[in-house]
């Protein structure tokens, strides 16, 4: 099996092993990752699913009462205004299981850092 493939394995096993309801969450954030960054690699970093592409775009991880996105603090800072009414930290965001995922913010997010970390890595 190649490494993407077993990672992708990884992924599945991690949103498995949640709830029905949230496993359903976990899949949709998963597929909105996908396509605001295609060529992302998938992975499992800090026991989380991870996108990196020129280095970490998002790790996610669900938890109790909500989903955790991890952007990095500059995902964080660039959409400050947005994120205000949730949770969160310096480099996270805590999106409430009991609410709708914001999936177009989540995709502006994945695409800011896919463009963030590009940029980077022409440097």
């Amino acid at each position: 099996m190649d490494q993407n493939r077993q990672y992708s394995v990884l992924v599945d096993e991690y949103i498995d092993a949640f709830p029905t309801d949230v496993q359903l969450k976990l899949q949709m954030l998963r597929q909105i990752i996908r396509d605001a960054a295609p060529l992302a690699e998938e992975k499992i970093s800090y026991k989380m699913p991870t996108y990196a592409q020129h280095g970490n775009l998002v790790h996610f991880a669900a938890y109790t009462k909500h989903i955790g996105l991890y952007p990095a603090p500059s995902g964080i800072l660039a959409f400050k205004e947005q994120l205000s009414r949730y949770k969160g930290a310096k480099g996270s965001v805590q999106f409430p299981l009991d609410e709708p995922l914001p999936e177009s913010l989540i995709r502006e997010i994945v695409e800011f850092r896919v463009k963030e970390n590009v940029e980077r890595g022409q440097k």
